[in-house]
């Protein structure tokens, strides 16, 4: 967190270089002298290489303060870049001058919390049958936005993890509907310049990690046998942010909607979420992902459709995996009053889930007070016995369980993978954690992902911890516990990045590209790590500002034929908080056009060599963005407007 005393933000300030027995004897030289020789020497050096080469140069090229030079002459660290925390709030609006053809102004501050794709007035175009209009409708490219979106005027960098789970600051979210909507639940209380979350919700008026206490009464939340979980409808995620200190993985979605800031509170908090519905689409998850399904008074209309909803729950679950519910209909006969509906409709609708459920071949473990839990089976045995039986709810065609982007959700049960006998669990049987994250992942282990297997798997393992470890020398910041929170890896092939981060006290969204040769998603979630699909010529499904950190791998090289590069790194600018930072890593060619635009959105970047040395042809680019916020004049318009 930054006062509003300290010095200006300066992230290419240089460290001294050491004296030397040269450098004292050059000293009384003008530096501008001196950079003349040290050219000249390079150029006649170059040349010569040339000439004993026959002509040919294999020297290779880096970008140093925007020029175009030979790497064997570049100096080891041209740019110090700063990744600290330390701008100057008295000071409004983008700074800086801009060295490159091509620049992107700040955009009008109504845009200071846009959401392409969840666009409220664009969602006015869809149906309301099933709240259609509440899934993702992305613009179309003549409607894309050139510019940066500005950060509200008082924009502070959040509070670090765990204090940020209880606190965020009022002018980052400047939202007070949920203080009033909810005042009597203690999800969130307006106080001076900041929120306080007291851990409150609809169905725990106790707090969360009471309520997360009860679930632990009646399953076994200790045995790492549940690792990954996710939360539908989740209001502030208070659920999710009290799992996170028992080492669960929360997933929390809820739409944007009249609660508004829901998921962007989350976010502030440190709270992995994404904006989401369950509406007629696949959630961008996987099959056979989650460990353990929640949701507490959502209002999803659970038993409607045919049951879709719990169909698409029964999806992404894990075989033997838990589903949660709380509130209505759940114990309508102590509550129906306070509910203000009729026992007759609170019976029906409890009557309606119970037998979905048991077309799901679910069982229903326990119903205690305001809980009840269901367990989905370990195979589909005897489910296929019964359905031979039975009308229940058939089973899918031959289909792909995890292609889950813009894939319509159908009234069908998606198969599990074939067992030999009830005991099995099908596609095979996973780790607890933390041993899951390193064992070797049961997609590979059945060679079920093409062209993986356990020795690439293992290598993938050392890769990216070596690989971490040169990007802790490039950002000296990553390796300070606390920095970064929030963290995206746009092309996360196996984890292997985030896995190499496990022991910091942060979360990574694990985005595996639709277009990517491989679907590895699957493995991401069998290690209990999370993550979710995404087309990066579209915005992805989260608000601006909300992510610490930022790595692509190769992302470029991609989408090269897909899209335009700008507009990737509009949106990564987009979704980038203040004084955030960017690794990114793809071909030298790539990385110096990136850098071009770079400098066009007023990052500070630099280009440094790959970890096995220069003479590699792919490049990192390491990046900070710029502290800046809307003018005052409009911040106080906004502040007006929402108080």
């Amino acid at each position: 967190m930054a006062s509003s005393n300290q010095a200006p933000y300066h992230p290419t300030a240089k460290l001294p270089k050491p004296t030397s027995t040269i450098a004292s004897f050059f000293s009384s030289w003008k530096i501008t002298n001196l950079y003349s020789l040290v050219a000249c020497l390079c150029v006649i050096s170059y040349f010569l290489g040339v000439w004993k080469r026959g002509g040919t140069s294999n020297i290779p090229m880096i970008i140093t303060n925007n020029n175009l030079v030979s790497k064997a002459c570049a100096p080891a660290n041209d740019t110090n870049l700063d990744f600290n925390a330390h701008h100057n709030l008295n000071e409004a609006g983008p700074r800086g001058t801009l060295n490159t053809r091509t620049s992107y102004p700040p955009c009008d501050v109504s845009y200071s919390e846009y959401t392409p794709c969840q666009d409220a007035k664009r969602s006015l175009r869809f149906s309301r049958e099933r709240v259609i209009y509440r899934e993702r409708h992305c613009p179309k490219k003549s409607e894309l936005l050139k510019c940066r979106v500005p950060a509200p005027y008082g924009y502070k960098n959040p509070f670090r993890w765990p204090t940020s789970r209880d606190l965020a600051w009022y002018a980052n979210v400047p939202h007070k509907e949920l203080t009033v909507e909810k005042a009597v639940q203690n999800w969130i209380i307006y106080e001076g310049d900041k929120f306080k979350f007291p851990g409150g919700g609809t169905m725990f008026p106790n707090g969360a990690d009471a309520y997360i206490d009860d679930i632990g009464k009646l399953i076994n939340l200790k045995d790492g046998s549940i690792r990954t979980a996710i939360d539908t409808g989740c209001g502030v995620a208070s659920w999710g942010a009290y799992l996170l200190s028992r080492d669960i993985l929360p997933m929390s979605f809820a739409p944007r909607d009249t609660h508004e800031a829901q998921v962007q509170f989350a976010l502030e908090r440190g709270v992995p979420a994404l904006i989401g519905i369950i509406a007629s689409k696949r959630l961008p998850y996987p099959s056979r992902a989650f460990d353990m399904a929640h949701c507490s008074r959502c209002l999803i209309p659970w038993g409607n459709y045919g049951g879709l909803y719990l169909i698409e729950v029964d999806r992404v679950l894990r075989p033997g995996g838990y589903w949660i519910l709380s509130g209505p209909p759940i114990h309508w006969e102590k509550h129906w009053k306070g509910w203000e509906r009729t026992k007759e409709d609170l019976n029906a609708e409890q009557t309606t889930i119970e037998n979905v459920a048991k077309s799901l071949c679910w069982k229903k473990l326990i119903e205690k007070d305001d809980i009840a839990i269901w367990q989905k089976p370990s195979n589909h045995l005897n489910c296929k016995v019964n359905r031979k039986l039975t009308q229940n709810t058939p089973f899918c065609p031959a289909e792909d369980p995890d292609k889950a982007w813009y894939t319509e959700m159908e009234t069908c049960l998606t198969p599990l993978p074939e067992v030999s006998n009830v005991q099995e669990i099908a596609g095979g049987e996973l780790a607890k954690w933390p041993e899951r994250l390193h064992a070797i992942p049961p997609r590979i282990s059945r060679r079920t992902v093409k062209g993986i297997t356990a020795d690439i798997f293992q290598q993938d393992v050392e890769l990216w911890k070596k690989r971490v470890s040169h990007y802790k020398k490039v950002n000296g910041q990553l390796g300070q516990a606390g920095r970064y929170r929030n963290v995206l890896d746009m092309n996360a092939y196996l984890g292997g990045f985030a896995a190499a981060l496990i022991d910091y006290p942060l979360w990574v969204m694990n985005v595996v590209p639709v277009e990517a040769k491989v679907n590895t998603l699957g493995v991401i979630y069998e290690r209990g790590l999370i993550g979710t699909y995404q087309n990066w010529c579209e915005a992805m499904s989260t608000y601006p500002r909300t992510y610490d950190l930022i790595h692509a791998d190769s992302v470029f090289s991609l989408y090269q034929d897909r899209c335009e590069m700008e507009d990737i790194l509009l949106e990564m600018d987009r979704i980038l908080r203040p004084e955030g930072s960017v690794i990114l890593r793809d071909d030298v060619d790539m990385v110096i056009k990136i850098k071009s635009i770079a400098d066009g959105l007023e990052w500070d970047s630099r280009i440094v060599d790959h970890e096995d040395g220069p003479h590699e042809r792919e490049k990192l680019l390491v990046a900070v963005k710029k502290y800046w916020t809307a003018p005052a004049s409009s911040g106080r318009e906004e502040s007006r407007k929402h108080s």
